[in-house]
This record gives structure tokens, C-alpha cells and sequence, in this order.
């Protein structure tokens, strides 16, 4: 049974939806030099094949967006702040008031409907000066621009926004070090000390503003968000098992450490291991004490572990072997519901703190059609991925895990930060643009629209009718 103060609802990112890059002082972001996704290179320049500048225009209308979210009964939506939009080179004397106010607007709009803002400090989005200037987060210096960043925002909307999430997938900077840490280098050439020491730096930036939060308003609750992937071994081989171990350890070092407040042993061996040193500085161990609140996960797909060679390619996109039980989406994820109630258990088992499910969806190519005058999408597919992920969260809370929140991701159509196109679309809300950049944006509520106002309506009780009509 989901409780009765559940939080339901969405989640998108700035740079996905708002578009207006350069509007009302804005500065220029990573994201806007990066027009083909996250795992490909940057430009030096900004080109206009980048659907990002313009994403969804939200910036434009997000009375609109808001009022459909809250139609369908949202209890929390989560979003992002554009770091270059406060700051718009990350090292300004004073921030950008109207990119203050925007969010000020945003957010009032949001407890005029009655939901709570779940906001991501750090979503894929250093501004572009940062990565270039210092390096992102492999300079010290980022840690103090951020923390400044993210005290001045606190303090903003101290009473309008009380959940914070530090930094998006945190463990994402390991396979993609300049959206996830700013880093300008090369990734072929940063080193893994490089690629550690910047993690640390990460890892203390979301200690110091834990503490910070909790300064400026008690009522504040601070969270850690990390790209949850369960590690499966391909067989029982015990050299599979062992190899399944190493690379979920891999994960579990960024919840260890803002969880637990300490870097585990395993992460001796590995430095040991792989001849690394990680610099800290006088009162870094002190300031990882200040632990997060809760935890935060986005959850899309497990992997599976093999210690051959052979079998270590042509998995998810985050690599791996193949489950041969598992079916896939268009585009190559596997789908494993199951798996997700086993993260929660994991997560539980390990920290005994409330979790929070901060992104879970399908991206699928849409048709939009008409029916009774209306254009709507028949996406019974989404629904049925959705429905089967959330019985899996009810199953988890039935074993006596403490989730607090499900925001569906991404709940309008968005521009997909894995490969930069309109048409790997994930929302209820169907948005008209396509990858070629034409559309008018007009908005129109697919299937899923109303099967998930439904849920939300029941409290959950509706997952357990076999269809939907």
C-alpha cells in the first residue's frame, strides 16, 4: 500500500525544457555546446541543429505545463535550476535577478497548486565558463562557486522549496565526465586519479550544501541523486559474482559516502589497486559527516556482470552483457520492473533512509492520432512499463521499505539527454516538435495523461485494474 502523503508526480530538467539559452541574462551552459547528446564531444560554438536552445519552451510556458502537471493531480514536481541562468559565467560577483525571479515565479505557481518543488541543484548543466575556465569539477575552486551558487538559491526560496537534490546521477561522471562534472578534457585522456579526484571534490560541494541547508531553514531536506543499475551476474560462476560485486561497488561509493558521511574500505583497495592518490584537505573528512536526508535514484534498467571478455559488450547503454530474460526498448534499454524493487530493498537494507524514486519512464516514438475531435497518443505501452514499475515500488513497501515519492520522468515530452532528439519521447503531455526542429509546441494529453491522473487519484488503487479505458 502507498501511504496517504505519497508524493506523486513529475520530474523533467532545465535544459530539456526551457529553451529561451540566452534570454533575460542568461549565461551559456555545457549543454548548449553539446547539440548531439551526452556521450558526444562539444563544439566550440553554439549551431543551431542543438534542439536544446529552444527545448520545449517552457521558459514561455510553464503556467501552462504547470497547470496540465497539476490537472493530472501532481503532489511534487521535480525540475532543475540552470546554474548559468543565477550565475551566468559561475564566477559573477552578484547574481542575475531575472533569472532569480523566473524561478521565484515557477515555484509560486507551483504551491498555488499544492505541489512541492523537488530541485536539482546541479542537472548536467556547469555553465560553459566553469567547464572552460577551471575545468569543472576537477579544479577545488568549482567546489566554493557551487556552494556559493547553491547558498544563494536556498536563501531565495528558503519557505517556497524545502526538497533539494545536490548533483543529478552523481555516478554518471565516471562514463561522462564533461556533462556530469563539468570537465572540459578530453575524456580519453583524464585519468581515473583525474576522473577520482574530481568526484571527491563533488562529493564535499554536496556535503557543504547539506549543512548549508539545514542552516538556513531546519524544514529543509537534502537529498543525493544517483543512476541506479543493478548489478546482476550473467551466471553463477563465482568469477561472475565477484565481477558483479566490483562494478556495483562502483555505484555504491557516491551513496556510501553521502549516506554514510565516510569513504568505505573498498575504495582503498580500488586507489591501492589502480596506483591513484585523491588529494583532500583539512576538514574534508569532517564535512562528509553532514549526510544527506534521503535518497534519490533514477532507475531505468539493470545490467548484468560477466568476468569474460566476450560477453562484456552489447548490453544497455551503459554497457555490460546482454540478460537474454529480459525484453528491450526501441532504443536498446532492457526492461527489468523487477529490478527495481530489488534496488529498493538494496538501497534500504544498506542506509535505512527514506528513498525517493526521482526518475522512472519509457522513451518510445509516438504516433499522434485523433479521437473524438481531440489529438491524443495511444500509448498503452507506457502504461503498462509504468504500471508494472510501480507494483514493483508497491511490492518494495510491502517488504518494509520507506519510499517517499515516485516523479515520473520526463512527464512532457523533453529533448532526451542520452541522444538529443524530440522523438524519444517520454511524457503524458505529447509535445509538438520534432527532431528536425519544426512543430508548433502545442501541448496534447496522451493515453497516459488520464491513466496516470487516475493513480494518482486512487492513491495508487488503480494499478491493480487490468486495463485502462
Amino acid at each position: 500500500m502507498f501511504t496517504k502523503d505519497f508524493l506523486w508526480g513529475g520530474a523533467v530538467s532545465a535544459f530539456q525544457v526551457e529553451g529561451a539559452y540566452l534570454e533575460d541574462g542568461k549565461g551559456l551552459s555545457i549543454q548548449d555546446v553539446t547539440p548531439h547528446g551526452i556521450f558526444s564531444p562539444p563544439q566550440e560554438t553554439v549551431t543551431e541543429d542543438n534542439l536544446k536552445l529552444t527545448a520545449i519552451d517552457f521558459y514561455h510556458r510553464w503556467k501552462e505545463d504547470i497547470r496540465l502537471f497539476a490537472e493530472m493531480g501532481f503532489r511534487v514536481f521535480r525540475t532543475s535550476i540552470a546554474w548559468s541562468r543565477i550565475f551566468p559565467n559561475g564566477d559573477d560577483p552578484e547574481p542575475n535577478e531575472a533569472g532569480l525571479r523566473f524561478y521565484d515565479e515557477v515555484f509560486d505557481e507551483c504551491r498555488k497548486y499544492g505541489m512541492e518543488p523537488l530541485v536539482t541543484l546541479s542537472h548536467y548543466e556547469t555553465p560553459l565558463a566553469v567547464a572552460k575556465k577551471y575545468n569543472g569539477f576537477l579544479s577545488r575552486k568549482t567546489v566554493d562557486l557551487f556552494v556559493r551558487y547553491g547558498e544563494t538559491v536556498m536563501r531565495r526560496y528558503r519557505g517556497k522549496v524545502k526538497y533539494w537534490l545536490t548533483f543529478n546521477e552523481i555516478n554518471s561522471i565516471l562514463g561522462a565526465p564533461l556533462v556530469s562534472g563539468g570537465i572540459w578534457k578530453d575524456p580519453e585522456s583524464l585519468s581515473l586519479s583525474e576522473k577520482l579526484q574530481a568526484i571527491h571534490h563533488e562529493l564535499v560541494a554536496s556535503a557543504k550544501i547539506v549543512k548549508l541547508a539545514h542552516e538556513i531553514d531546519p524544514d529543509n531536506r537534502v537529498g543525493c541523486m544517483v543512476l541506479a543499475l543493478p548489478i546482476y551476474p550473467l551466471t553463477p560462476n563465482p568469477d561472475d559474482v565477484i565481477e558483479a560485486m566490483k562494478q556495483e561497488q562502483q555505484n555504491l561509493l557516491f551513496t556510501d559516502v553521502q549516506a554514510r558521511g565516510y569513504y568505505p574500505a573498498y575504495v582503498k583497495r580500488w586507489l591501492r589497486d589502480n596506483r591513484c592518490e585523491l588529494r583532500m584537505e583539512p576538514g574534508d573528512g569532517e564535512i562528509l559527516r553532514h549526510t544527506v536526508d534521503f535518497i534519490s535514484f533514477s532507475y531505468y534498467m539493470s545490467a548484468c556482470a560477466s568476468a569474460s571478455e566476450a560477453e562484456k559488450s552489447g548490453g544497455n547503454i551503459f554497457g555490460g552483457a546482454k540478460n537474454p530474460y529480459l525484453p528491450s526498448t526501441q532504443w536498446g534499454w532492457q526492461i527489468d520492473p523487477q529490478g527495481l524493487r530489488y534496488v529498493l530493498n538494496r538501497f534500504y537494507d544498506r542506509y535505512q533512509l527514506p528513498l525517493f524514486i526521482s526518475e522512472n519512464g519509457l522513451g518510445a516514438r509516438d504516433v499522434l492520432t485523433e479521437r473524438n475531435g481531440e489529438k491524443t497518443v495511444d500509448d498503452d505501452y507506457r502504461v503498462a512499463y509504468l504500471r508494472q514499475h510501480l507494483l514493483e515500488v508497491e511490492k518494495a513497501m510491502e517488504d518494509g521499505v520507506e519510499v517517499m515519492g515516485y516523479t515520473a520522468w520526463g512527464c512532457i515530452d523533453l529533448v532526451s539527454a542520452s541522444t538529443a532528439q524530440m522523438s524519444k519521447r517520454y511524457g503524458f503531455i505529447y509535445v509538438d516538435r520534432n527532431d528536425d526542429g519544426s512543430g508548433t509546441l502545442r501541448r496534447y494529453k496522451k493515453k497516459s495523461f488520464y491513466w496516470y491522473q487516475k493513480v494518482i487519484e486512487t492513491n495508487g488503487e488503480y494499478l491493480h485494474q487490468d486495463g485502462f479505458m
